[in-house]
């Protein structure tokens, strides 16, 4: 019987070509997951022929911890969970829980890529937030680290500061927003085919958002 392993039987083994991941960063609150942001995950992942877009849930979101009182991050990390239990390529990620304190989007990228340094990272924002990317931790090592992709609806408006180069993205626009949800949930309304199955059924289980004000 031939070896595999010896060149002269004619089988060697081909060399591992493994092709470079291509990854997608998603990050937010997701207080509550929404199929707005499903839409963006999967939209972005096919138009750029991703791998994976990890939805990561933000730890202590520091743009919007003074506003308002944000849900626990293992609740928000459930939901996420349960959002995107059926979708292939779409995956939650606690990189930010883990880490713990404010949630950076560089220390992010840096720790994806201490993780796995031959991936390729791709930030992915709404146009919105694109506006302010001068603000953010380290601004300007974000570029460095990853491809910058930008999300474009329909009728959104606003500039990306010229010194960030992005890749930019058209997907559906859809009227849903977490402070909205969270509204109709506190008040009773509907909330069907806005949030996925699993996150309704999370939310009535652990009573989330019935007395925010």
């Amino acid at each position: 019987m031939s070896d595999p392993t010896d060149p002269q039987s004619g089988n060697v083994d081909p060399p591992d070509r493994r092709r470079t991941r291509r990854i997608g960063v998603l990050g937010g609150t997701f207080d509550p997951p929404h199929i707005g942001h499903l839409v963006t995950a999967v939209n972005v992942r096919y138009g750029l022929g991703l791998d994976v877009v990890l939805m990561v849930v933000a730890n202590v979101p520091w743009q919007k911890v003074d506003d308002r009182q944000i849900s626990p991050a293992t609740d928000r990390l459930a939901m996420v969970r349960a959002a995107v239990v059926d979708d292939e390529g779409i995956e939650a990620s606690d990189i930010e829980i883990r880490r713990g304190g404010p949630s950076y989007s560089v220390d992010t990228l840096e720790a994806l890529h201490a993780e796995d340094p031959d991936a390729e990272l791709f930030l992915i924002l709404g146009a919105d937030a694109a506006v302010g990317l001068d603000t953010w931790e380290r601004a300007e090592d974000l570029a460095s680290l990853a491809t910058i992709v930008v999300v474009d609806r329909p009728g959104s408006v606003g500039e990306t500061p010229r010194r960030f180069p992005v890749v930019r993205v058209e997907v559906p626009r859809l009227e849903v927003s977490s402070t909205d949800l969270r509204l109709r949930i506190r008040d009773g309304r509907p909330t069907r085919y806005l949030l996925p199955p699993g996150v309704s059924e999370l939310i009535a289980a652990r009573k989330l958002y019935c007395c925010e004000r």
